[in-house]
């Protein structure tokens, strides 16, 4: 299985412009009272970004849970904005995920095509 955090740390790196000012916080704990985490958080803007592995588990893996669906709700109820991938999307089109967050972000998008 690939490394989630690494696919997308590269996918950002090679497509997102290198001026924008974007640090991403890693496993940022965003609840104040349960211990749910985002994968990759950006404070000031109240995005996230969850890469989802385990897709081809059965039942949908881990992130086909009525607890998952839990955190994202309270995320959204808390004002977040949560950006979902699969390992599959980030080895197939890193670009057009990074695509998807420049958008959110108001930010130019470097295309390489």
């Amino acid at each position: 299985m690939p490394d989630k955090a690494a696919l997308f740390t590269f996918a950002w790196r090679a497509f997102a412009p290198p001026d924008a000012g974007v640090d991403w916080i890693p496993e940022y704990v965003f609840h104040p009272k349960r211990k749910w985490r985002f994968d990759f958080a950006l404070l000031e803007q109240l995005i996230a970004c969850e890469v989802d592995g385990g897709q081809w588990s059965a039942g949908g893996g881990r992130h086909n849970r009525d607890s998952d669906r839990t955190k994202m709700n309270h995320a959204a109820a808390l004002g977040w904005r949560v950006f979902r991938f699969s390992t599959q999307q980030l080895e197939a089109d890193p670009a057009a995920c990074v695509r998807l967050i420049c958008q959110a972000l108001n930010l130019p998008f470097i295309d390489i095509e």
